[in-house]
């Protein structure tokens, strides 16, 4: 995904939650991160975003979003709570230009 630094949108990671192959339904928000290495984060990496349409999702931008990213290339993190499990997914990249 390539983000103007003047774009406030919002970044979706899909996810499939799964438990002995039934769905799991995911209620507590998914967190999301984001990183210019690829490096696990940090407990204060993390920004509690929402679910939409079976997609975590963040509003990332300057005008209201939960973070602001200066141009350069970031790894895109998700987390979030299933059941018995809290799985932590690299998601793949967003470059800001």
């Amino acid at each position: 995904m390539d983000l103007a630094t003047t774009s406030t949108e919002y970044v979706h990671v899909s996810v499939t939650a799964t438990s002995g192959g039934d769905p799991v339904n995911l209620t507590t928000p998914p967190r999301l991160a984001f990183l210019t290495s690829r490096s696990n984060p940090a407990d204060g990496d993390w920004r509690t975003g929402e679910w939409s349409s079976g997609a975590a999702r963040l509003l990332v931008g300057p005008d209201g979003g939960a973070i602001e990213l200066a141009p350069g290339t970031y790894w895109t993190w998700a987390t979030w709570e299933a059941g018995a499990e809290t799985p932590v997914y690299r998601a793949g990249r967003i470059r800001v230009y």
